[in-house]
């Protein structure tokens, strides 16, 4: 087998960035009443700017589709390609704007052409991308595959409006202010999440001028069969555990019982999400002689920079230790676009001119869903 290696990235994010003072001008107030948990939670989440796809009056400016589709028009513009030129188109998103057809071949036929293409969808949370990322990298490692575009793009603020949320009780934003992890339930993800969309061009050869990273690997797990759901929507929790589907309650219960908010199983969540991506760490470390001095640039996806210092801490206690002089995020700028935020983050660094041939770039994604995880080594070639 040959090599893989991203060639060029590009982007989309709809309208101007959203600071926080504005984001309810966008997603509405609940029951008439700005949030009283709104400014905690940003303080904690440490976000100052984030993209929605509406605008001030709450209307829809882009669907899901729309903005993968200005991405992979971007990214194709910057490499003087076609769709046409292209072998596979491999896409993922976590908020995708119908059950069927497939996110994939919606963003395919958007962007038209005069060549039938494979075109595959990965669906779930934040490692959807990094899903449709391994699937166009082992495509074009095995050579099946000359050129391959793996986008990744969400329009969260679908799930974000005021008639999705439930007021939040007095006694709920005191127990945020004592204890911040209690926030990560409706009201945390409302202020977190953001629209966006990513797209990274694969090719079996390095980019003839500037630079290229060379995929090392990609691994991928998930703790599901140990793990009980943690982060969902369109469904509800049972007390047992268990998911009880949007297609089991009556079109009332859908509103009634916010069906379709996006929420988190605080229990589980701290408790679990950085251990369990530190124990994978360990694993993918081992298997591939991995160690934290070979590491250049750590782009950890963070849902909150709440969780920054924890990492750090739980680094150290495991002996892998990256000095955050070595860090790369951009949380604070453009918010979480879940499974777009990695690509986010590798775009930013691609375009800062900080790169230097020969640096290993070690990405993480975590996904709380159910608690799946992926890391990636990138060389700069």
């Amino acid at each position: 087998m040959g090599n893989a290696y991203i060639v060029k990235s590009a982007k989309f994010f709809p309208n101007a960035p959203v600071p926080n003072d504005e984001m309810e001008r966008h997603l509405g107030l609940i029951n008439g009443q700005p949030s009283k948990a709104r400014r905690i939670i940003l303080k904690k989440n440490g976000i100052e700017n984030r993209y929605y796809a509406l605008d001030n009056n709450g209307n829809v400016t882009h669907t899901n589709v729309e903005m993968a589709a200005e991405a992979i028009r971007n990214l194709l513009s910057k490499c003087k390609l076609s769709i046409d030129d292209i072998d596979v188109l491999s896409c993922g998103t976590a908020t995708p704007e119908q059950l069927v057809p497939s996110h994939g071949v919606m963003v395919h036929g958007a962007l038209g052409g005069n060549k039938n293409i494979e075109v595959v969808s990965f669906a779930g949370s934040c490692c959807a991308g990094m899903g449709a990322l391994k699937y166009a990298y082992l495509q074009v490692l095995s050579g099946l595959a000359k050129r391959a575009i793996a986008s990744a793009s969400e329009r969260t603020s679908a799930w974000l409006k005021a008639s999705y949320f439930q007021k939040e009780s007095e006694e709920l934003l005191k127990q945020v202010e004592e204890k911040p992890m209690l926030a990560f339930e409706k009201e945390f993800l409302r202020w977190m999440l953001s629209d966006g969309a990513m797209a990274l061009m694969l090719e079996d050869q390095p980019a003839a001028n500037g630079l290229s990273l060379r995929i090392e690997w990609i691994e991928m797990t998930s703790y599901a069969n140990k793990m009980e759901t943690c982060m969902y929507a369109g469904a509800e929790k049972q007390a047992d555990g268990s998911m009880k589907g949007w297609a089991m309650f009556s079109e009332d219960e859908w509103l009634t019982k916010s069906i379709f908010a996006i929420k988190q199983d605080t229990r589980i969540l701290g408790e679990h999400i950085i251990g369990l991506g530190c124990d994978y760490l360990l694993e993918v470390a081992e298997k591939h002689k991995l160690t934290a001095d070979q590491i250049d640039w750590f782009l950890p996806h963070l849902s909150s920079m709440f969780f920054k210092d924890v990492a750090v801490h739980s680094l150290k206690k495991i002996h892998f230790e990256i000095p955050e002089e070595r860090w790369f995020l951009n949380l604070s700028r453009v918010g979480n676009i879940a499974s777009a935020s990695a690509y986010a983050m590798l775009d930013e660094l691609m375009d800062s001119g900080r790169l230097k041939k020969g640096q290993k770039i070690l990405m993480m994604v975590p996904e709380s869903a159910r608690f799946s995880y992926c890391y990636c080594l990138l060389t700069v070639c």
